[in-house]
């Protein structure tokens, strides 16, 4: 009877009940085993919930909450632009609005943002040593017709 007592419990892991028995692949996972499967804290799942309305959890009484699948995969893959990829939040909302993340495909990979212009990497440096006004309103100029260019350029 003691041997009972002394044996360590089984640890809940994603693809197990706390008891050992196995998950079925179409089960509903809670937020601990989702947090630990994807390993992340199981504050930036409730994050990301609140920034990506295609993750919709069920949620029972007391705010309980338990991931489909389907918000499991959807979870990976923004973790994975998020984490691996380096993607910003507002990045992976494009993305998912676009639908570039359906399927298991690969995740497209962010375009590299283009290094500052010479002039401007001057301005700034200028703008550091001495605090000059009207470098940084050189500064603001050259950006302003960047963004013009940008603009342009994108219809």
């Amino acid at each position: 009877m003691a041997d009972l007592f002394d044996s360590p419990p089984v640890p809940a892991t994603p693809d197990r009940s706390p008891r050992g028995q196995a998950k079925s692949a179409e089960a509903f996972r809670t937020i601990s085993e989702v947090a630990q499967e994807l390993e992340v804290p199981q504050h930036v799942l409730r994050f990301w919930e609140s920034r990506f309305p295609q993750v919709r959890p069920l949620k029972r009484a007391g705010g309980r909450r338990y991931y489909r699948p389907d918000d499991v995969a959807l979870l990976r893959r923004i973790r994975q632009c998020l984490y691996d990829q380096g993607y910003t939040i507002k990045g992976v909302q494009k993305l998912l609005r676009e639908g570039a993340l359906r399927g298991d495909g690969p995740v497209p990979r962010p375009v590299p943002s283009a290094a500052p212009a010479p002039k401007a990497r001057e301005a700034v440096k200028e703008t550091k040593d001495s605090g000059n006004r009207a470098a940084l309103l050189e500064l603001k100029r050259e950006l302003c017709e960047l963004r013009d260019l940008l603009r342009k350029g994108g219809r």
